[in-house]
């Protein structure tokens, strides 16, 4: 590991990441962090019927575990620490979105989505359909020849397809979100040709454990679990006329791959790299997108 990697701490990760939320998905960050107002509207009935089986969830919960005094002040304590941290889109993106995600995708055509995580930048440098993912001289990891093809549902390639990409490197940091990297340091929106095809030049990445050292590393330490996320590739794919495809990449055999923390992982989006003739992997995946909801 390099000297970023000690310098990463989960308070910075945290920050970072709760203002890139308030500022991506509601904008309406302000100087404090804070927000005036939900990310949408939501009817009072829905907000009545979800805030009201979550409690009850949660008085079931203390009733049939006994829970002491001694445990809802310890709760209430960590909770309070997590919103210090900066921790809450950690939190959630790692215990709950993966849920969520799956009510969402349940009907959806083609590829299966994923968690998005909480280490999205949008904006990245467009690249052409032959590209190379912006990274420092020598970055370290093995070469990762990443390519395919963007189809409709009905097996129609779908020219000017974008592919947002982004991932660790090989310390398991992200640019944005850890000191001393490039601001798009392997982060980019490659762009389809007529047929569909893109062909991106990477790194293989590496697995990363989440940021340890705040409410998040805590709550795993008390209960006995590990906080390690397997290797992967980030992508957000979307054509005119189709739905967003938010997901994640594995890669067979890797570590974690059964033990995911944040239960990601789906058997259709695991690869299975060969070895390049130039030296590195190589892999084809091919993504296919939904039409657009009506």
């Amino acid at each position: 590991m390099s000297d970023t990697t000690v310098k990463a701490t989960a308070a910075a990760s945290g920050a970072s990441a709760t203002e890139r939320f308030l500022t991506d998905k509601t904008g309406k960050a302000d100087k404090t962090g804070k927000t005036g107002a939900p990310a949408k509207d939501v009817d009072t009935v829905r907000v009545d019927t979800l805030a009201t089986a979550v409690i009850t969830a949660v008085h079931d919960v203390i009733r049939r575990h006994q829970v002491t005094y001694d445990e809802y002040n310890a709760l209430k304590s960590w909770l309070i620490a997590v919103g210090q941290d900066g921790e809450w889109p950690l939190f959630l993106d790692v215990w709950v979105e993966h849920v969520v995600e799956e009510v969402a995708g349940e009907s959806r055509e083609g590829t299966k989505g994923t968690i998005e995580g909480p280490y999205y930048a949008p904006d990245a440098p467009a690249l052409p359909s032959v590209a190379t993912l912006p990274m420092r001289d020598g970055e370290a990891g093995t070469p990762l020849l990443f390519q395919g093809r963007v189809t409709g549902a009905e097996g129609a390639p779908l020219p000017g397809a974008v592919l947002e990409m982004w991932q660790a490197d090989d310390d398991g940091l992200y640019a944005q979100f850890a000191p001393g990297i490039p601001e798009w340091n392997l982060r980019g929106r490659v762009v389809s040709d007529d047929d569909g095809r893109f062909a991106v030049t990477t790194i293989q990445p590496a697995p990363y454990q989440i940021p340890t050292d705040g409410s998040c590393g805590r709550l795993i330490a008390a209960a006995g679990w590990h906080a390690w996320r397997p290797a992967h590739l980030h992508l957000k794919v979307s054509a005119p006329g189709h739905q967003t495809l938010t997901t994640q990449l594995y890669f067979k055999d890797g570590a974690y791959i059964e033990t995911d923390v944040a239960s990601a992982v789906k058997p259709e989006l695991v690869l299975d790299p060969q070895p390049a003739g130039t030296g590195g992997n190589e892999v084809t995946y091919d993504f296919v997108l939904a039409p657009a909801a009506l």
